[in-house]
């Protein structure tokens, strides 16, 4: 452990943690998964940042986006294409490409693609875990860009029953009807 004067601790690093590279165009070394009329590609899971955060690549495609929610984590995306309408607390306005939002954690908020053109942003989660939500709600897919495939109404029934069975496992709200 290294001390300063002031008796700033710093510890020492931790081997068992490894780099994580995200190449979310090579094949099979990306989870890419159809959520919300999206695909969301984990970039960095929650796994490799000890639960600190993680990070998710996603692609709205035209009426994308999730139901009215909260949760007890904080979420800041980085809008890198297109445009998208994002509501906190019932107030919506429209984020350009090159803006930032941050959302406060507990806080009700949604994001919708009302645009004619597919958006593209990355979603930081802090600390981690909204991924592994991902990964049980959503449908795999083959590539940053695939369109999940649309679900029968059975398979539709199926989705909003386990997002409602989750929720409360990983810290979320679901804000009226899905």
């Amino acid at each position: 452990m290294t001390t300063d004067a002031k008796g700033f601790h710093l510890p020492p690093d931790d081997l068992a943690r490894t780099l994580a590279l995200a190449q979310p165009n090579k094949p099979g070394s990306a989870i890419h998964l159809g959520v919300a009329g999206g695909t969301y590609t984990i970039l960095v899971s929650s796994d490799d940042t000890a639960g600190r955060f993680c990070l998710i690549d996603m692609f709205v495609p035209p009426g994308g986006g999730p139901p009215p929610h909260r949760h007890d984590f904080e979420e800041t995306f980085v809008l890198l294409e297109g445009e998208l309408a994002f509501t906190f607390r019932g107030q919506t306005q429209t984020i350009q490409a090159s803006e930032t939002v941050n959302i406060p954690s507990n806080a009700p908020h949604r994001f919708q693609n009302s645009s004619s053109q597919p958006a593209r942003m990355l979603c930081i989660c802090a600390p981690g875990g909204q991924d592994k939500f991902f990964m049980e709600v959503g449908v795999r897919v083959d590539g940053p860009r695939t369109p999940a495939p649309p679900p029968d109404p059975a398979t539709r029934a199926q989705t909003l029953g386990k997002i409602k069975e989750l929720s409360a496992k990983y810290r979320t709200e679901i804000l009226g009807s899905v």
